[in-house]
């Protein structure tokens, strides 16, 4: 068996990838479903539901978006550029420590520190974010385009640096003295939290700032010459410097974007959700990102779409679980098998498989 490099892809072929791969999908987790001893029709009816059957589920889900869409976006401006960054989870906490040590720890309530406006602090907060975002992501992106190390292997193992990191400073000088001897940061100020979309539910303005964001970052690649520069070094690093392209310095940018749009999802979660920081306020939103960008096809606003739907699964497997006791890391499954049947179906679009 070998692959044969198509011509052209049919607009046909191109429209049933993703309906193959959908359907691929279900079937993969049905037989799972079926293993565990659940009806597949009633626990795909759970699912959606749980996901997007009401308002509130609708509305959780959103909220479980909002990060996701902003790590998705700093995994598909880097993947762009082939700068494969998979350090968003310590990008994210980075920026949710500085946003918490910049909007938190003097508080004007307190009368212990900052006095400042929230409207001067907020802005102050998010920059602080992205900054530590960026500043995480720029080290293994010199390295990369000045020494030719591996920055998959930098940037996953500066996760863990990160998290003993915050663990650290979450015992020790940013720990709340009132928490108990829980390991938890101060909390944000009230005037600085993001306000509430729909009342009575936890979705934020987050939401509208992440869709924002997404819509800039399509708009950097698609009408600048920056985009530009990043989509040719993406394409060929070799050629693109052959033409004229500053390799060096759109990889140290594209570090600097894709690691402030880390941090400043640590940083909107906190202003708009927790409140504060913990070890545990990510469920591992740096790498569901990863899987984001890719089912987008690294495209931006592909990663807002990306990012309800599997937000939706993560969301509606909680309320399945509850209601006919299967497991929930069914979501998971969905989601991987998602992952790879859009990578099969899109390699099949652009590939003929031929048997000798």
């Amino acid at each position: 068996m070998r692959l044969e490099k198509r011509n052209r892809s049919s607009a046909l072929a191109l429209l049933l990838a993703p309906v193959g791969a959908a359907v691929f999908t279900l079937l993969v987790s049905g037989l799972l479903v079926l293993w565990a001893g659940a009806p597949v029709a009633q626990t795909y009816g759970l699912l959606f539901k749980g996901g997007f059957g009401s308002v509130f589920a609708l509305s959780e889900t959103l909220t479980r978006a909002i990060p996701l869409i902003l790590t998705g976006l700093a995994a598909t401006v880097a993947f762009k550029a082939r700068l494969f960054n998979i350090g968003a989870e310590g990008q994210l906490y980075a920026g949710a420590l500085a946003a918490v040590a910049v909007g938190g720890m003097h508080g004007a309530a307190s009368g212990s520190g900052l006095a400042w406006s929230p409207w001067l602090l907020f802005p102050l907060m998010l920059a602080a974010a992205a900054l530590a975002g960026a500043a995480l992501l720029l080290g293994p992106a010199l390295m990369k385009a000045r020494l030719g190390v591996d920055e998959v292997v930098t940037t996953l193992l500066l996760n863990f640096i990160m998290l003993l990191f915050v663990s650290m400073m979450l015992d020790g000088p940013m720990k709340d003295p009132t928490a108990m001897g829980w390991p938890q940061s101060v909390a944000l100020q009230g005037e600085l939290e993001l306000t509430k979309l729909v009342e009575q539910t936890r979705v934020h303005t987050g939401l509208l700032i992440a869709s924002a964001l997404a819509v800039l970052v399509w708009a950097l690649l698609k009408f600048t010459v920056l985009g530009f520069d990043i989509r040719a070094v993406g394409a060929n690093a070799r050629a693109a410097a052959f033409a004229g392209v500053p390799v060096t310095r759109t990889v140290v940018l594209v570090a600097l974007i894709s690691g402030a749009l880390a941090g400043l999802a640590g940083a909107i979660e906190v202003a708009g959700r927790t409140s504060y920081v913990t070890l545990d306020m990510s469920p591992g939103y740096g790498y569901t990102g990863i899987v984001i960008a890719m089912l987008a096809g690294l495209h931006p606003i592909g990663v807002l779409a990306a990012s309800v739907f599997v937000a939706g699964v993560l969301v509606g497997a909680d309320s399945m679980s509850r209601a006919i006791n299967v497991p929930t890391y069914i979501a998971d499954v969905i989601v991987a098998a998602s992952l790879l049947s859009v990578l099969v179906a899109t390699m099949l679009t652009q590939y003929r498989l031929r048997w000798k």
